[in-house]
């Protein structure tokens, strides 16, 4: 009995060579350096923020080459998978302006000429490449059961051998063609194994573009490689589908390292050129008690890249910090290249970090406010009402009534050398301005920060003396601020603040008391933005309101 024979058996309805599928996915036409890659996640819910980092390195790589960056989805696992799988990774990569160049663009649509880019509807491929191993004796059906397997282990372990189904713990190994055949016509079920030819004592060196050249003992164990039920598992997989979709850079999380051997092993029986590797350090997160794991998506609200959008994080400013986390030199790149973007940014494998990333929300907020800092106040409103319309209507219907108000309100100390950042994301933006609007601004039910000066009468009198007597809405600001001396000299306070600091108890308090009183009548917090434009916003006849109802 020949190989040839078992392997019809085995796949009789395999009508294909891998001659046949070597021409129907030909070498891509790509200048020299192209780097083709793949996000290849598994249709199983959410893209984790790890995910949403490499897939993003995946793209930004091919951008620098005039490569090609493809979206491949690994469903094999039915069981894990969940429906519309597909179409939240899409989404999920299209909100944060990660664009694909092939691969799939729907739940159900695909573009491209290297798919079909679902795992499951390749099998014909699988079983090609799969009996063309068995042709070779590089590959043998196994039929050991779950319970054989598992005597197997125990066996290992009681004398402290290494795991596995390799060398004389590969029972069925050996079996002859003979015997194959008999079994499979009993219908005795069974899996592709890989016919190893490695040698646990020697070494393979992987020249990782992360980690540079790593030693590993070569794979001598004869892994599954199609499970009893058809499904390639997904080493074989992979490895038949970043052929031929001819990728060239194979980025992945650092857990992969470890199976390496194996896929080197796999790339080699076919004779295959093996993909560069780049295994990616995993995002990590410091717990309460100092220690390091894992970002997790049970533990961790901000491993859901759907958490960006519900806290109104701009997509750039994620963008940046996935930047800043992926290359060492692209904070100090981009601090010296303001004018430029991270399209400018040239990425370099050798600056990710080995040891993993460390992630961290404050810092990815702080970036959040600077972007958001740099932007036109038309800007931040277009955006955060694009942001309250799925979030917030009540904020939403206020800022469509009021536009120009609120861009102006935006706008306050913007346009200046250093601008404020009270905004650290759009789903903050309210929280910072709600007193500016009256529908928001409910006197009856607010706590005033009055500071200093909280003697109802003595602030009555203030508020009644300035806003009868001192404020005028066509002063300039030194005008407007001229006043407020006057009024401070006027009632017992200190105008400079020299004067005060050398003799305190010559005065009731200092200018900075006298305008803190107004600020808060004004809008009920101590610290705002310019006292000066948030008046000439509201404009008299509202001030008025607002300052009545502490004067009466």
């Amino acid at each position: 009995m020949t190989n040839k024979e078992l392997a019809d058996l085995m796949y009789p309805n395999v009508n294909k060579t891998v001659e046949d599928y070597e021409k129907l996915y030909p070498k891509r036409d790509l200048k020299q350096g192209a780097i083709v890659t793949r996000f290849a996640p598994s249709p199983t819910g959410f893209v984790h923020m790890g995910s949403l980092c490499s897939a993003f390195i995946g793209r930004k790589v091919a951008n620098d080459t005039d490569g090609i960056y493809y979206l491949r989805i690994e469903d094999t696992d039915q069981k894990r998978s969940v429906e519309n799988g597909i179409q939240g990774i899409i989404d999920d990569l299209n909100n944060f302006d990660i664009n694909i160049d092939e691969g799939f663009v729907s739940q159900t649509e695909e573009i491209g000429n290297y798919g079909p880019y679902l795992q499951t509807n390749r099998l014909e491929i699988y079983h090609t490449y799969a009996k063309y191993l068995v042709e070779n004796d590089m590959a043998y059906p196994c039929f050991c059961s779950s319970e054989e397997l598992d005597e197997i282990r125990k066996e290992q372990e009681k004398k402290k051998d290494r795991l596995g189904y390799y060398g004389k713990y590969a029972k069925d190994r050996n079996l002859t063609n003979e015997k194959r055949v008999e079994l499979i016509k009993e219908g005795k079920p069974y899996v592709l194994r890989l016919k190893s030819t490695g040698d646990f004592n020697k070494k393979i060196v992987v020249n990782d573009l992360v980690r540079g050249k790593i030693e590993f003992p070569e794979n001598d164990i004869d892994h599954v490689l199609i499970k009893s039920d058809g499904v390639p598992v997904y080493h074989f997989a992979h490895v038949v589908d970043d052929h031929l979709m001819k990728t060239t850079h194979v980025l992945r999380g650092e857990e992969w390292l470890s199976s390496t051997p194996l896929h080197i092993e796999l790339f080699k029986k076919f004779n295959f050129d093996i993909p560069k590797y780049a295994h990616l350090g995993l995002v990590m997160k410091v717990d309460e008690n100092g220690s390091r794991r894992k970002l997790s998506k049970r533990k961790d609200p901000e491993a859901a890249v759907s958490y960006y959008h519900e806290q109104g994080i701009p997509v750039e400013a994620v963008k940046l910090y996935l930047m800043t986390i992926a290359n060492s030199n692209f904070e100090s790149w981009y601090d010296a290249n303001k004018d430029k973007s991270i399209d400018d940014f040239k990425f370099d494998f050798k600056k990710i970090s080995e040891s993993g990333t460390l992630f961290d929300l404050d810092k990815l907020l702080n970036i959040s406010r600077n972007y958001i800092s740099r932007l036109k106040a038309s800007e931040v409103y277009n955006q955060t009402l694009e942001y309250a319309k799925e979030y917030d209507q009540e904020f939403y219907h206020l800022l469509i009534k009021y536009k120009d108000y609120s861009i102006a309100i935006f706008n306050i100390e913007r346009e200046q050398k250093k601008p404020r950042k009270d905004y650290e994301r759009f789903g903050n933006i309210k929280d910072e301005v709600w007193y500016m609007y009256d529908e928001l601004f409910d006197m009856d039910n607010l706590k005033y920060d009055w500071m200093k000066i909280t003697d109802r009468n003595e602030i009555a009198n203030i508020l009644n003396i300035y806003i009868n007597e001192y404020y005028d809405e066509t002063d300039s600001k030194d005008e407007w601020f001229e006043k407020i001396k006057q009024l401070t000299n006027r009632l017992g306070y200190a105008a400079n603040m020299k004067d005060y600091k050398e003799n305190p108890d010559d005065f009731k308090g200092n200018v900075t008391d006298i305008s803190t009183v107004i600020r808060v009548a004004l809008t009920s917090k101590a610290q705002t933005p310019d006292l000066y434009m948030l008046l000439k916003l509201i404009g008299k006849e509202r001030i008025l309101k607002r300052f009545n109802k502490f004067i009466k």
